[in-house]
């Protein structure tokens, strides 16, 4: 019977471990279809071959087809069509014209092409290291040689020195890091030291009291000794005027008693006074020096948590606050909304007039829908050109007209690059919380109306 039993139990076991790995391999599936179709979105625009091929992959994706046969020959069209685009002849200058790669009077076109492009990589590191170098404290000396450095790869056309430079940014950036640990160690080391005298004051004022309380007692027992001595003189005594000598004496030696206690007793308290004092000192040094710390660490955790570029919560920063109002939402049920957005073709705005370009949009989109945000609500920059919306007591429909007013409004941006206006639109996803939701349930379905968006012709908002 009980090897019976013992079957069962690992019969069970075995259950439960197989549909914890279908659910893992289902959420990893769900993950790499996400992942694909986001993919296939961002290389649009290349050729019509590829987008038809792409369109293709995804409107298998939807319908849930996998036939394994033809994905491979749908995957060998899109490896020749990519192989094409590759082989292709490179298209005429960029509008950001200082990252086009310099003329050489020899060398094929391919090497041109190759050298055009390392350079407009050094161009880019270039400027993600001067928001880097707003954003971060470094000594003098050496933000002084990374603002050289960010010359350099603003402006030299040397490959060589650019290769140099790129390694010497990743010297930077452990600089960087390391710099706070550093600090840190040290306001640590402080910290320890200070306390030691802390320690070291504690003990002695506990060695004060320890000998005030010896003296007292000692005192204590020499004058009951002395006044035991006057009494039994005085019981013993048959002369007056050696009594009076006697008594004289203890007298005197009490006194004597008393004024080296008091003497003493003075000392321990200018002693202790003195020590309270630097006490009092010490600790308002290690306040200050505390509240210096704390105000550094408040201000790297907001660095930490807030997008270089754009100046908005990065994703790390939403992802604490998705948790704090999930929360919120399973204690109140008030109406809680999520908005996936999306900008609209935002590669080909980087390939047409340069990332200084498609920064600036990313800048000016994230500013404009900031500024007409109520207090409660959140916005962060999820990634790339992806931002994610969170508004509290917020039902599905007011969300996705707040949604729509903020897509009406980017649409309406002058935007100008290269002397011609170039209009912005984005595409959104909305979703509200439902009851058996988890954190990231709302969020996979607003991701999903964001793609059906996409999928209908962009520059629209879906619900789901």
């Amino acid at each position: 019977m009980a090897s019976e039993e013992s079957w069962k139990d690992k019969y069970l076991r075995e259950l439960d471990e197989a549909e914890q790995r279908e659910k893992q391999w289902l959420a990893e599936r769900n993950v790499l279809e996400r992942m694909l179709v986001r993919t296939s979105l961002a290389s649009e625009g290349q050729t019509p071959e590829l987008d038809n091929l792409l369109n293709r992959l995804r409107s298998d994706l939807r319908k849930q087809k996998f036939d394994i046969d033809a994905w491979k020959a749908l995957q060998d069209q899109i490896d020749k069509a990519i192989t094409r685009l590759d082989e292709a002849e490179p298209k005429g200058p960029k509008a950001d014209t200082q990252v086009v790669a310099p003329a050489k009077p020899t060398g094929s076109e391919h090497d041109i092409a190759e050298e055009g492009h390392r350079l407009r990589i050094a161009r880019r590191v270039g400027q993600l290291l001067g928001l880097l170098l707003n954003q971060v404290s470094l000594e003098p000396e050496v933000e002084s040689q990374a603002r050289t450095l960010q010359q350099t790869l603003l402006s030299s056309n040397d490959w060589e020195v650019l290769r140099e430079g790129l390694n010497q940014v990743a010297e930077l950036v452990i600089e960087a890091v390391t710099r706070s640990q550093r600090e840190f160690e040290t306001f640590l080391k402080r910290l320890d030291e200070r306390l030691e005298t802390l320690r070291q004051h504690f003990s002695e004022q506990s060695d004060a009291y320890a000998s005030r309380h010896n003296d007292t007692a000692t005192l204590d027992r020499e004058i009951r000794s002395e006044l035991s001595k006057v009494s039994e003189d005085i019981q013993h005594s048959q002369d007056l005027q050696s009594l009076k000598q006697s008594v004289s004496q203890r007298l005197e030696f009490i006194g004597g008693a008393l004024e080296r206690f008091c003497t003493r007793d003075a000392e321990r308290d200018e002693m202790l006074a003195q020590q309270l004092n630097a006490m009092q000192e010490k600790v308002a040094a290690m306040e200050a020096h505390s509240e210096q710390m704390q105000a550094q660490v408040r201000r790297e955790r907001e660095r930490a948590m807030t997008d270089l570029l754009t100046q908005l919560p990065n994703r790390e920063a939403w992802q604490e606050r998705l948790s704090f109002e999930y929360n919120r939402w399973q204690r109140y049920r008030h109406p809680l909304s999520v908005s996936v957005i999306d900008i609209d073709l935002f590669k080909k705005i980087n390939d047409s007039f340069g990332h200084k370009a498609g920064d600036r949009v990313l800048q000016l989109v994230a500013r404009e829908m900031k500024s007409r945000l109520r207090s409660t609500d959140f916005i962060a920059r999820f990634g790339g050109e992806e931002f994610v919306l969170l508004l509290p007591e917020t039902g599905l429909e007011a969300a996705r007209d707040v949604v729509e007013q903020f897509r009406e409004h980017v649409g309406k941006l002058p935007f100008h690059f290269g002397g011609k206006p170039v209009s912005i639109t984005f595409s959104a996803g909305v979703s509200e919380f439902r009851d058996g939701d988890a954190e990231d349930t709302v969020f996979d379905r607003a991701d999903r109306a964001l793609y059906q968006a996409k999928e209908a012709g962009r520059n629209q908002v879906m619900v789901d």
